[in-house]
């Protein structure tokens, strides 16, 4: 015990110097309509609102993290504020008796980075309600090489399952494939046996995704969506939709009988043009994955999934570490088109 208690006792006076000194963030401002991001010391009595006071050892990076930062999409809620909707850190100050000093957790998602200070920063204080423990088997690197994207995978896995997905009714199909939430639910998927059929614009990865199990790739050049049928030759039993659009219109006619769509993206459009025919004549479920506001008892219960049975056994492969100061440019690869997998970002380590 006196080990534990002199453990966090240096924690804290490493941050705060004894003397609560500023801490560097990434922070987003608007200007004149111009939305821009730089680093900056932030002192905390700038830190929002929250029972939970955590030293950030890792974020990641996400495409609304990218959005965000640099302005090209309206996902910033509040000006100024600190970017990143992930975070891994442990616990400095707390006014909630679930979390004590010296606790490894995790917050992702709500209004972190968007309408809260989120995990671009060295601090960050948090509603205790977003907060989850670090579960067993996990580190706090690998969190974040999980992050949103992890959860959302997961969260896609276990709800369809719900609705009885099974590996025997049939091949599963995850669009966008080469992205972070694509390619853990790739990895996910054939884990727990099923057939998986990636869908992706990127020729050049298919080497990629059959190694983190696809049995079959599929490029989306190949797909003609100038004239959706209502009902389609049905072909998959379950389908993870990155994309939105024309693309999950498509993947709604060709379900088969039964089959359980999970739509957790728009990347390619909001719009969805598409009829009731294989909600009414095949019986198919479309599953919207909240992955941003769920509560319990899915939030923990989630995690602790992502520490066993839906732990990705490629993660190491499919993630690669940057220095926080390298945060800003890394925005350019998820804005272009050209990221892929999951990038974590080392603010403190740990």
């Amino acid at each position: 015990m006196f080990f534990r208690r002199n453990y966090e006792y240096n924690f804290r006076s490493d941050i705060w110097g004894g003397s609560m000194d500023s801490f560097k963030a990434l922070l987003i401002e608007e200007r004149d309509g111009t939305v821009s991001c730089a680093f900056k010391q932030v002192g905390e009595v700038e830190l929002d609102a929250g029972e939970v006071t955590i030293r950030v050892a890792y974020s990641s990076v996400n495409y609304k993290d990218a959005l965000a930062a640099t302005g090209s999409g309206k996902i910033i809620r509040r000006f100024p504020c600190v970017g990143g909707i992930d975070m891994s850190g442990l616990v400095i100050g707390s006014t909630d008796p679930r979390f004590r000093v010296g606790d490894a957790v995790i917050a992702t998602s709500f209004d972190l980075g968007v309408a809260h200070h989120g995990g671009y920063a060295e601090v960050a204080r948090v509603p205790a309600a977003w907060v989850v423990p670090l579960p067993a088997g996990l580190s706090l690197y690998e969190a974040m090489a999980l992050g949103t994207a992890g959860f959302t995978a997961a969260l896609a896995v276990v709800r369809m399952e719900e609705n009885c997905l099974t590996p025997a009714k049939g091949s599963v199909i995850v669009t966008g494939a080469t992205g972070g939430v694509g390619s853990l639910a790739v990895n996910m998927l054939a884990k727990r046996g099923y057939h998986v059929v990636a869908l992706t614009g990127k020729e050049s990865e298919a080497t990629y995704l059959r190694s983190l199990g696809a049995a079959e790739v599929l490029l989306r050049q190949s797909l003609d969506l100038s004239k959706i049928r209502p009902l389609d030759r049905a072909r998959w039993a379950g389908a993870v939709d990155n994309l939105g659009g024309d693309v999950l219109a498509w993947i709604a006619s060709t379900m088969e009988q039964g089959g359980v769509i999970a739509s957790i993206g728009l990347a390619a459009s909001m719009q969805l043009n598409t009829t009731v025919a294989p909600f009414i004549l095949r019986g198919v479920s479309l599953l919207g994955i909240d992955s941003g506001y769920i509560g319990e008892p899915y939030r923990q219960s989630v995690w602790q999934r992502l520490a066993s049975d839906l732990r990705p056994p490629h993660l190491a492969e499919m993630s690669r570490r940057i220095a926080f100061e390298a945060l800003p440019e890394t925005f350019v690869e998820y804005i272009s088109g050209h990221a892929k997998g999951r990038v974590v970002v080392e603010i403190a380590g740990g």
